[in-house]
């Protein structure tokens, strides 16, 4: 028994240990900036708008957080303003990246810090801004790439739940939020590409397509039901998952449907005007194929993952890189994403990508700026370098589509200059101290 007890408190001491440990690296070490104090403007840059243009030698003035005037040779107010000098470096509106986990997940190992999915197949309750972690080291290595925003968004099952739009430099969920609930997310069933029992084998086809068809009619009773709901003023019995999605009944928020094949994608658009919904697709692998069909119905797609393989074997190997352009030079509102959290922070150079396979540069950076505004909902204030709008806005001294010259000198979100150090430029300077090397920053 002595000998019992002493090891559970073995146990415990290594469990403590092992919880302090994790708990010290994900401490934030880096505050979120002050609100703006004084007038800041930035001289003598070339302004990228965001929308397609550029102004050279341009001058921005900003204060209160917001945008005052957008100048090309104009002259920076002289009362008490603060001036930073940009001749020769880039002014960019802040990076959005839409449909990401981060800030919901921090160790992919360690089960406690996974908090983007739920059990179930119907989860429109869920609501990825209060589980948003402001305190992970993962954000500060995307604002030092110039990504400033992001739409944090859940996963798993064919009803993912609501997705919020964050900027990342907060105390906390309540600050970092700039939409919250933007769009609701459901994945459109498709063909597995396993069998049972984890077996690697296809069904027979009839099994597929039969399995497939039950999934699309039990979403579409599923919507059917949260609209009849919806129209319920005062419902005698509450239903969390139905009073969720009310929102998009009364377009008040979007839907967002992950579809990626020809069929998937036409079936998916046809099943939302169905409930007067005009959806956004998001993958949209064969969307190439449906310029046409996409722009007659005013369909924007977030384009995933330029640097992929393609998924059909026969499909053109270059055609991941090429998506995007197709669809936008067609006229088609896109914006670009990448998976997961980590990976972020090269969604600038997933925008360079798309222009040199076929979209100009400046339409390229709008894929990663305003039209990505415009698809979460948030034009009005962000995605573009115009007065009214957010002073959420980046220096660069080198081209930040680019990975070789892309150096993000300063950094302002809402106005405020936030701090651009992060973990990876610690460890950096940590271990060139230790070999009398010199650091990358």
């Amino acid at each position: 028994m002595k000998e019992h007890k002493n090891m559970n408190k073995h146990i415990l001491t290594l469990l403590l240990a092992a919880t302090s440990t994790l708990s010290s690296f994900a401490q934030a070490n880096i505050s979120p900036a002050a609100k703006q104090a004084k007038t800041i403007a930035i001289t003598g840059a070339t302004i990228h708008i965001g929308n397609g243009s550029i102004i050279q030698n341009g001058t921005v003035v900003f204060s209160g957080g917001k945008i005052i005037s957008v100048m090309a040779n104009g002259q920076a107010p002289q009362d008490d303003v603060i001036v930073i000098k940009a001749e020769g470096k880039h002014l960019y509106p802040g990076f959005i990246a839409p449909i990401t986990n981060l800030g919901l997940t921090e160790f992919q190992s360690v089960k406690a810090t996974l908090d983007f999915t739920e059990i179930g197949n119907f989860n429109p309750h869920i609501r990825s801004l209060i589980a948003y972690n402001t305190d992970s080291k993962v954000p500060a290595t995307l604002r030092s790439n110039g990504i400033l925003m992001a739409q944090v968004t859940p996963q798993g099952g064919t009803i993912s739940g609501s997705s919020s739009v964050v900027q990342l430099d907060a105390w906390n969920w309540e600050d970092a939020n700039i939409k919250a609930d933007d769009a609701m997310h459901i994945t459109w069933p498709a063909i597995p590409t396993s069998g049972e029992y984890g077996r690697r084998q296809l069904l027979p086809p009839e099994l597929l397509n039969e399995r497939k068809q039950n999934a699309i009619n039990e979403l579409e009773q599923f919507f059917a039901e949260a609209k009849g709901y919806a129209a319920i003023t005062k419902p005698t019995v509450t239903n969390t998952r139905f009073a969720a999605m009310k929102h998009l009944f009364d377009g008040k928020q979007q839907l967002f449907i992950t579809a990626d094949t020809q069929k998937d994608i036409v079936a998916a658009v046809n099943f939302a005007k169905k409930f007067n919904i005009k959806p956004v697709i998001v993958g949209g692998d064969e969307a190439y194929l449906l310029t046409d069909f996409l722009k007659d119905n005013g369909i924007a797609v977030v384009v995933k993952d330029p640097h992929s393989l393609p998924n059909a074997t026969d499909d053109d190997v270059n055609m991941p890189y090429k998506n995007a352009a197709v669809l936008a030079n067609a006229g088609i509102t896109v914006a670009i994403s990448i998976d997961g959290y980590w990976q972020q922070r090269n969604l600038p150079f997933m925008a360079g990508t798309v222009a040199a396979w076929g979209l100009d540069k400046e339409k390229a950076l709008a894929c990663i700026t305003l039209n990505t505004a415009k698809v979460l909902g948030i034009d009005k204030t962000a995605g573009s370098i115009e007065a009214g709008k957010d002073a959420t806005l980046f220096i660069s001294s080198g081209d930040a589509l680019d990975m070789m010259t892309n150096h993000v000198e300063k950094a302002f979100i809402q106005g405020r200059d936030i701090n651009l150090d992060n973990l990876h430029k610690q460890l950096d300077k940590k271990f060139s101290e230790k070999y009398g090397l010199k650091a990358a920053n």
